[in-house]
């Protein structure tokens, strides 16, 4: 996608820049790898570095209220200052590792809706810094996610909607500042006591932590309270477990407690740090203030949407690097 405001700084006949990325399906922990093409305009100009970033949207709670912001959560740079000449054409590679958090974005094939992703470039010149349109970026899940996603489906589930929380897991590796939440209504067997269900999955190259949030419905005196599972899988267990039947011996679980924790995985505690405003749930979360602190590699910036995507999907290739 060529940049619309490519180097704006520089004025009329800036060069202009278009990034590729020959396959934009992807799974965590595989490569994705692309190539910035840059053809200089009718003047010479120094770059001081171009780079390329993933950047989602994600939901922060400020002030009370929920809004929108953009967060950009891996960031490598392809290349370091070039002298680009009037007319010069280049062609920069690059490729890195998806981090194994990244969210899913895409289940055979289909947007999740409620999800974003984009590869953004970004050309620094003197005294002034370019950002490009986004270009989208699918990302399929895991095998073991996948296998836990279908027997949500096989159990009767229907999907939501999913998103992604600004703050921190109580007591999970997590390395990223923010969490994905993939909700479903209730299947009929359980909806006498759960409304709805609200999954999480936390990767990495070990296994994938698993925290399910059950949203239980009260009687007719007795407020509906949350319950929680924790649990941890490595990733030789995708096809070793019926997971149909293991997700619904959770869901049982569930059903039959009366105490606001699940003895998921481990005894683990609480599920978010506080996003919810929840006494007990492991401590306060950062502010949005705190972005860098938490690891975001460009901040966050409140308002921005992401509506430079384009497309539905796409061919579900994932090959191996």
């Amino acid at each position: 996608m060529v940049f619309k405001k490519m180097l704006g700084a520089l004025g009329i006949g800036a060069p202009s820049v278009d990034t590729v990325l020959p396959n934009p399906n992807t799974r965590p922990g595989l490569v994705l790898a692309g190539q910035v093409n840059i053809v200089g305009g009718n003047h010479d100009v120094q770059l001081d570095q171009v780079t390329v970033s993933l950047v989602t949207r994600v939901e922060v709670e400020a002030g009370g209220e929920d809004h929108n912001a953009m967060a950009e959560f891996h960031r490598v740079g392809v290349t370091g200052g070039i002298h680009l000449r009037e007319g010069q054409q280049l062609s920069l590679p690059f490729q890195f590792a998806v981090p194994w958090e990244t969210p899913v974005t895409d289940l055979y094939g289909q947007r999740l809706h409620g999800m974003t992703m984009g590869l953004r470039t970004e050309v620094a010149i003197p005294g002034a810094v370019d950002r490009g349109d986004l270009d989208p970026v699918h990302v399929y899940p895991l095998p073991l996610q996948e296998r836990i996603l279908e027997a949500f489906a096989r159990l009767g589930f229907t999907f939501k909607g999913a998103d992604l929380e600004y703050g921190r897991l109580h007591a999970v590796p997590q390395t990223l500042p923010f969490y994905q939440e993939i909700e479903y209504y209730s299947a009929p067997q359980y909806a006498n006591g759960i409304r709805e269900v609200e999954l999480t999955f936390v990767a990495s190259e070990y296994g994938v932590d698993i925290v399910l949030e059950f949203d239980k419905r009260g009687g007719l005196f007795t407020p509906g309270h949350d319950s929680y599972g924790r649990y941890r899988i490595s990733h030789a267990d995708a096809d070793r477990v019926d997971w149909t039947a293991q997700v619904d011996s959770w869901l049982r679980e569930a059903l039959s407690q009366r105490q606001t924790l699940l003895g998921g995985y481990g005894g683990y505690g609480g599920h978010h740090s506080g996003h919810h405003g929840r006494p007990g749930m492991g401590g306060m979360i950062a502010g949005a203030a705190g972005g860098a602190a938490l690891g975001f590699a460009g901040g966050m910036v409140a308002g921005e949407i992401l509506d430079d995507f384009g497309g539905d999907g796409g061919d579900e290739d994932f090959g191996e690097e």
